[in-house]
Order: structure tokens, then C-alpha cells, then sequence
């Protein structure tokens, strides 16, 4: 997953039971953090950084739970169900999934 500049986010772990694949299942409590995007905004003559910093997601599962949170769903690989935010809790537009597990499938 990439903030919609292109820069990775990282998903942490909250919970260490249930794993797919070796890794653990991230459900909608699961921080996703992003490090180094370079956006700025127009501010007047000049810019000001406005960095993505974290990732929310927006569709959890209705139906799996894992240790009672809805894990986190994305229909394919593209534009995810989420959003970017800046540290000030600016939306900054969705993130990008390039890749999917595509081995359990849920809603």
C-alpha cells in the first residue's frame, strides 16, 4: 500500500494470532504509517510541506473479525478504500494497493 503520492505505508500488526501467508491479518485498528512523501501545499509565493503520515481505512469486513475487529477488506489492487491524512488530519486522497492476497476472499 503507497499514500496516494507513492510513498509505502506500513501496516502494524495488532493482533498476532491469526496469520494468512505467514502474516499477521490486519484489521481496522491496525496504524498504517507513512515516512517521507514529499506533497507540499501552495501557500501563497511559496509551499508549505503537508506530508502524508498515516493511512485510514474505510471499508471493514461485515462479516470476519479477528479478536472482534473487522479485518481490513480492498476490492483489487488501485485506488484503496481509505484515506490519507496529513499530521493535521488533512485528507491528502486515497491510497493505492498495488498488490492483494487474493488466497481468503470475505465482505
Amino acid at each position: 500500500m503507497q499514500c496516494t503520492h507513492g510513498v509505502p505505508g506500513v501496516i502494524a500488526p495488532t493482533q498476532p494470532r491469526v496469520l494468512v501467508n505467514g502474516m499477521p491479518v490486519a484489521n481496522i485498528a491496525a496504524p498504517t504509517t507513512v515516512a517521507g512523501c514529499p506533497f507540499q501545499i501552495p501557500v501563497g509565493p511559496g509551499t508549505k510541506p503537508s506530508p502524508c503520515v498515516l493511512i485510514k481505512w474505510l471499508m471493514p469486513s461485515t462479516r470476519f473479525l479477528v479478536n472482534g475487529l473487522p479485518v481490513a477488506l480492498t476490492p483489487a489492487p488501485g485506488p484503496a478504500p481509505g484515506i490519507c491524512q496529513s499530521a493535521e488530519q488533512i485528507p491528502q486522497g486515497p491510497p493505492v494497493v498495488s498488490t492483494v492476497q487474493t488466497r481468503v476472499v470475505g465482505s
